[in-house]
């Protein structure tokens, strides 16, 4: 009697599963499939755009630097200031002037500091270190800092004014001098070494073929210098998005000026060092350049005198693509719509979208980075991590929501790399510290995917 009231139970389960089963199937059908497959087509005609994007601009890179040497010194005007002596003091100024060569101009350095302990020494060191006439050079300390201790971040060589004002002196037109940055921690730990490729690829592609093309790129807030004038005009500094710096670029292009990116001048730099730090960085960058294309858009449109060329470039090309498009699409057709299209057999995705365009992606941007070709899979995966707070801060700039202008310092090692990377990894870690150490999002996204790969496994084995 037991037996058969347990295979009658048996019975009665299977047959509600496969009720349940067919019930399912009919929902996914008709209601679960058609989204899916509309978010499919959005993403596969996102996923054409970027990719234009990216081979247009590597295409300019590789064509015009590599090939056919559009090189800075080439395009523009750049001679010597002074007599050539070596000396930069008054006494040159006055032969320079005498001798029909343009005398030093005034030059304004500006250091912000906020909380910076650990690095502020070696940037004001290299401010006063920097080879100028002491009369025509100001150096201002811009402290926000809460903490008594202070750091500031960025080191320029000695003679790096030497080597981009000319370019101001005898290009009028010029309102910015951009330079490269060089990440003196980049080997500090796996981390780093990914952030200076995804870094090195924005120098060497988006700021050349920007610069090359459009003579306009968004500033990158330091190792550049700015005309004075330029800046004026422009309406100087806002504070309206946490990247004045991107604004006051844009708004300076709109009134005719000229930017110009030189990548073999080089000037030390400190990426972020923990998962943390890094995020908070990704966060404030993002999110700042989405609300500023909300908030410029119009302005853009609306200003006259500007070509329409610059207009298509800075809305679509500028903005949209790469400060909108890119991070919403890196997270929600690789880790939402394939991983949910798996779920949903009768969604289809063309093998040219999930494999070619991000195969082609990844080359274009492993071409730029040969010595890193072997750290190209751990960057994909770290890229795909990052993309989840990426398009989180894209959203959150595009709406204005509650955190569109948090802003958190990054935070720096300065000469204590070394040292740090001494301390026991055992070594005890505060409740707190262990908190912030489990990233709940990630988490989730993890398991999500975890549980597309576990329903393809099962659905594919016989």
């Amino acid at each position: 009697m037991g037996r058969l009231w347990g295979r009658s139970l048996a019975a009665a389960a299977a047959a509600s599963g496969d009720q349940i089963a067919a019930a399912w199937a009919v929902v996914r059908a008709r209601a679960v499939a058609p989204v899916v497959q509309l978010a499919v087509g959005a993403c596969m005609a996102m996923s054409v755009v970027l990719v234009l994007e990216v081979a247009y601009m590597s295409l300019v890179s590789l064509v015009a630097i590599k090939l056919l040497r559009r090189l800075p010194e080439r395009r523009y005007k750049w001679e010597p200031i002074g007599v050539g002596s070596g000396r930069v003091d008054g006494e040159d100024e006055e032969a320079a002037a005498a001798g029909g060569r343009p005398a030093f101009p005034l030059v304004l350095v500006q250091i912000p500091m906020y909380n910076e302990k650990e690095v502020y020494k070696l940037s004001i060191g290299a401010a006063c270190a920097l080879e100028w006439p002491l009369d025509r050079i100001i150096i201002q300390v811009l402290d926000d800092s809460t903490d008594p201790a202070i750091k500031a971040n960025f080191q320029p060589d000695s003679d790096f004014l030497l080597k981009t004002i000319p370019f101001l002196v005898h290009n009028p037109k010029i309102a910015l001098v951009q330079t490269r940055w060089e990440f003196v921690n980049y080997d500090v730990c796996l981390m780093t070494r990914i952030q200076k490729m995804s870094l090195d690829y924005h120098f060497k592609v988006e700021q050349e073929s920007g610069s090359s093309m459009h003579a306009f790129f968004g500033f990158n807030g330091t190792a550049g210098v700015w005309r004075l004038s330029a800046i004026n005009e422009a309406g100087g500094w806002k504070d309206r998005t946490t990247v004045e710096d991107m604004d006051l670029a844009v708004r300076t292009s709109l009134k005719g000026w000229q930017f110009l990116y030189v990548g073999d001048i080089r000037v030390k730099s400190e990426l972020p060092s923990t998962f943390k730090a890094y995020r908070h960085q990704q966060h404030r960058w993002t999110c700042g350049a989405a609300n500023l294309f909300r908030k410029m858009a119009k302005e853009i449109v609306k200003t006259k005198g500007v070509s329409v060329w610059k207009k298509l470039h800075l809305l679509y090309s500028f903005f949209f693509v790469r400060r909108v498009i890119a991070p919403i699409l890196t997270f929600l057709f690789y880790c939402v719509v394939i991983p949910l299209a798996v779920m949903v057999p009768e969604v289809s995705i063309p093998v040219w979208g999930m494999v070619h365009i991000p195969t082609a992606i990844t080359i274009m941007n492993a071409i730029r980075n040969p010595r890193s070709l072997h750290l190209m899979p751990l960057w994909i995966l770290f890229e795909n991590v990052m993309s989840l707070h990426r398009m989180r801060a894209a959203l959150t700039g595009l709406l204005e929501t509650m955190y569109v202008n948090e802003w958190v310092v990054t935070e720096k090692v300065g000469d204590h790399t070394k040292d740090t990377l001494e301390v026991p990894l055992l070594e005890p870690l505060k409740p707190s510290e262990c908190v912030e150490r489990i990233y709940i999002p990630e988490l989730v996204v993890a398991l999500y995917l975890l549980g597309g790969i576990l329903y393809l496994g099962a659905r594919t084995t016989p």
